[in-house]
């Protein structure tokens, strides 16, 4: 072992990289001039602010770049260069060599394939000798140590949460065993407890097999707790790499320094709010909510095996109120009924039964056309930006769609209040991002971009479906105090749905806890934290990664 560990896994040197653009001056390094080694069963977390140059660095490694995409420099793969790969070669490496997690699951995932089929054609492109019995066996056995149930086998991903996608596609990077395995924000959508639990299992798995894990994450606290060394990147630029106590605790570049301290700040104990709710009348009061659905049996169940439909309790009897001017932290593990429940609020979902009373209307019996008048005043970020943000249409275009189409503004006005907006959250220079696609935008200005939409219209509650998931420790907290002096500015209310219990600490007043579509505990955001009394919310803290100062 001592001996393997001496050897170089993968081996990056003055590694540049430039994405493909129109002629216009000085070309940009989105990767400049980065070296570093990866040795066998050594765990790099590599952390940075959105649009670093992190996510290029790993697709880099695996020549994923677009074309006309300028590289130099080299990465070697145990005295071969990635660079020189022939196809064949390339195919080979893709996979079982190297496999990337990306960060948005649904870039590896056929929406028309199911989970089981993903699994098999993996299998098959490179062990195509191997039996489909024990192909399905080694699938369902990986499938197992991701927390996926052999049940779920046939089912497609839009049936999964954005949780149990990331977690699937997880399992298809393990199927093969790979040497390196480069992870670019593979937990970014799931509950602390899973991720934990994963976080653990790729670990172990380096440990044992020696594999290399190259961990791209904006999470500082999680780096710390699961890799050998941080790498901090900055503007394209690798400033700092050290093992995990130097970079936490003696940082030495000023970038490094204050990365930590908006981690730190996240991660501070928030003062008690005082509680006078009690006097107020709620904005959202939810009533005994139901959302079920049926899952039918196939044919052959009905006709042999005399089996019944079977009902998914995404959210089952929930009730709760949520007053003016409060934020209220919905937390829980991925697939629990979170995103089904903001859906069902927002009427995106007709419930199977109960009451959403927003400002004293009941939503359940508003006509389509009512509806779509009350949603000036009931906004919505998602998870993932692309929900909200068309391709064709400029971030501009994207942002000022919702005055134009609630007749809020004409076009010049709508073009102001835009360039306003996106200097609130931090895309300067404003023209320039103006004319900007998501396409050209990282995954972090993606979801700022959405964020921006969803409050242009001046809302009265906004409903927030992991809106800073997607974004770096600095940014988080920019966004995050955005959003609150924009309440302050607005009189806004949100119900602030996170996996990430130290965000909620952060920034909510009230944090309600479910599990398998219930709400299990609710109360004062530091009661959850320092007094739990559910053995449920007891369990989520335990597996939360702390930074400690």
């Amino acid at each position: 072992m001592t001996q393997t560990m001496t050897q170089t896994l993968l081996s990056v040197n003055q590694l540049r990289v430039a994405y493909p653009r129109q002629p216009q001056g000085d070309i940009f390094w989105a990767v400049d001039d980065v070296s570093f080694e990866l040795k066998p069963g050594e765990k790099i977390g590599l952390v940075g602010e959105s649009g670093c140059g992190k996510s290029t660095l790993g697709r880099a490694i695996m020549r994923l770049l677009p074309a006309g995409s300028q590289v130099s420099g080299q990465a070697i793969f145990q005295d071969k260069s990635v660079f020189e790969l022939n196809k064949a070669e390339l195919r080979q490496f893709r996979g079982e060599v190297v496999a990337l997690v990306f960060q948005d699951p649904m870039t590896r995932l056929d929406p028309l394939m199911t989970i089981g089929d993903h699994c098999l054609e993996t299998i098959k492109a490179h062990q195509p000798k191997l039996t489909k019995s024990a192909a399905k066996q080694l699938a369902l056995s990986t499938l197992e140590t991701v927390k996926i149930p052999a049940n779920r086998w046939g089912q497609y991903p839009h049936e999964f949460s954005g949780g149990m996608r990331q977690r699937v596609a997880i399992a298809l990077a393990l199927l093969l065993n790979p040497k390196v395995i480069v992870a670019d924000e593979p937990t970014t959508s799931l509950d602390v407890t899973i991720s934990a639990e994963i976080l653990t299992e790729l670990t172990r798995l380096c440990s044992e097999r020696d594999m290399g894990l190259l961990l791209i994450s904006h999470d500082l606290a999680l780096v710390g707790e699961y890799c050998d060394r941080i790498a901090v990147m900055y503007q394209g630029k690798m400033v700092e790499t050290g093992d995990v106590n130097s970079i936490l605790y003696h940082p030495q570049h000023e970038y490094t320094k204050s990365l930590l301290n908006a981690a730190l700040h996240l991660h501070a104990v928030a003062e008690d709010i005082a509680d006078s709710n009690t006097l107020k009348n709620p904005i959202l009061r939810v009533e005994n909510l139901k959302q079920y659905f049926t899952l039918e049996a196939n044919l052959i169940q009905q006709l042999f095996l005399n089996e019944k439909t079977a009902k998914i309790k995404a959210v089952d009897n929930i009730s709760f109120n949520l007053y003016p001017g409060e934020i209220l932290g919905l937390v829980g593990e991925s697939g629990c009924g979170k995103s089904t429940l903001s859906r069902t609020i927002l009427q995106l979902l007709k419930p199977t039964s109960g009451k959403v009373e927003f400002l004293g209307q009941d939503l359940t019996t508003l006509s389509a056309s009512a509806m779509r008048n009350q949603r000036r005043q009931l906004q919505m970020v998602f998870q993932d930006p692309h929900a909200c943000l068309n391709p064709l249409m400029t971030v501009g275009e994207s942002i000022a769609d919702p005055l134009l189409i609630h007749h809020l503004a004409n076009v010049t006005d709508a073009k102001q209040q835009v360039l306003i907006m996106l200097e609130k959250v931090g895309l300067t220079p404003t023209a320039e991002y103006y004319q900007r696609y998501p396409h050209e935008l990282s995954g972090g200005q993606q979801q700022r971009v959405a964020i921006a939409r969803a409050l242009i219209t001046n809302p009265k509650l906004v409903i927030c479906d992991e809106p800073v998931s997607m974004l770096d420790a600095t940014v988080q907290t920019q966004v995050l105090e955005l959003m609150l002096a924009l309440k302050a500015e607005f009189d806004l209310t949100y119900l602030f749905i996170t996996h990430d219990l130290w965000v909620a600490r952060f920034f909510c007043d009230r944090i309600a806890v479910m599990n398998s579509g219930q709400i299990v505990e609710i109360d004062a955001t530091e009661k959850i934290f320092t007094q739990a009394q559910h053995p449920y919310t007891q369990k989520l803290l335990a597996a939360a990664p702390l930074l400690a100062k």
